[in-house]
């Protein structure tokens, strides 16, 4: 792979003029790529597969890449794969069914367990509001609801008798999602003591409220997370699908089953929830390090 490598930056430079720095960042790039093959025991470039791409990608994003680094990343795999093709060493690219910008975008970010904790510590429950704020925010822990989800809920979304959520997903498609004892807790209070002091002298089956006794907003979810997260001292991008995300994380880190948490989540294919194998292989490697006595 490393003199495939050498050939490629020969041809950029010779053949296709490209200035220095970008050839010099390139190769950076392209090294740590081979770097990361190697290390699997992949020498040869006919032995790597599009989850293999992947993988590298879950990983130079945990390793904090800005997003400028990571388009330079992505551009400079799509040239050296084209260039193997060129040179028939490949017949076909591991990046053919890959639309690297939209798997970039769908790399889950994650919170741990003790920073969503205390995230969720920050409402209290001394106005309708903080009661409110509680009851949505570990709502959405507990169920990996989408932003669209949570404020189209109603009245009627929760089966109060066997802790159930009733959901309607993309595409129209109803499923149900168990909520815990925390996050129902929480929403029945919510329901008891703080919907009716919101509603006012309203009339509607929408379940949160804001202010002024109407439905909630995505930017008004926002930002009380964004509120929340700072308050909670996190220096971190939180937003409404980050609890989703770590939802699903933090459910396969405790061993749950793949097929169980696609049906909570909502996802028509398994390869979508696929995804946060990854986030989650890394954050066991990191505990492993930490813990253990020869990590």
């Amino acid at each position: 792979m490393r003199n495939l490598l050498n050939q490629y930056l020969n041809h950029l430079l010779i053949e296709k003029g490209v200035a220095g720095n970008t050839l010099e960042a390139y190769g950076r790039d392209l090294k740590r790529y081979i770097s990361f093959l190697e290390q699997r025991g992949l020498s040869d470039a006919r032995s790597v597969i599009p989850k293999t791409v992947i993988d590298f990608l879950v990983q130079i994003k945990s390793e904090g890449l800005s997003a400028n680094s990571m388009n330079r990343s992505l551009a400079a795999l799509r040239g050296f794969y084209k260039f193997l093709l060129q040179e028939k060493v490949l017949d076909e690219s591991p990046l053919a069914n890959i639309e690297l910008a939209k798997v970039w975008m769908r790399l889950p970010d994650t919170v741990s367990r003790e920073e969503m904790n205390l995230i969720l510590s920050q409402p209290g429950d001394q106005t309708p509001s903080a009661l409110r704020d509680s009851a949505m925010l570990e709502l959405l822990y507990a169920t990996g609801l989408r932003v669209s989800e949570l404020i189209s809920l109603t009245m009627n979304s929760i089966n109060w008798q066997v802790g159930f959520l009733i959901v309607m997903g993309k595409g129209s498609k109803e499923r149900v999602v168990p909520i815990g004892k925390t996050a129902y807790d929480c929403a029945r209070r919510y329901v008891d003591e703080a919907r009716p002091r919101l509603l006012k002298s309203k009339t509607t089956d929408v379940l949160f409220l804001n202010r002024f006794g109407g439905a909630f907003t995505r930017q008004g979810l926002w930002k009380i997370i964004i509120h929340y997260t700072q308050k909670a001292g996190l220096q971190k991008n939180v937003h409404p699908h980050t609890f989703r995300h770590s939802f699903a994380s933090h459910l396969l880190e405790g061993g749950a089953d793949l097929r169980a948490v696609q049906v909570m989540l909502g996802h028509a294919d398994i390869s979508t929830t696929q995804i946060y194998t990854h986030v989650t292989k890394d954050r066991l490697k990191e505990i492993h390090r930490k813990y253990h006595p020869r990590g």
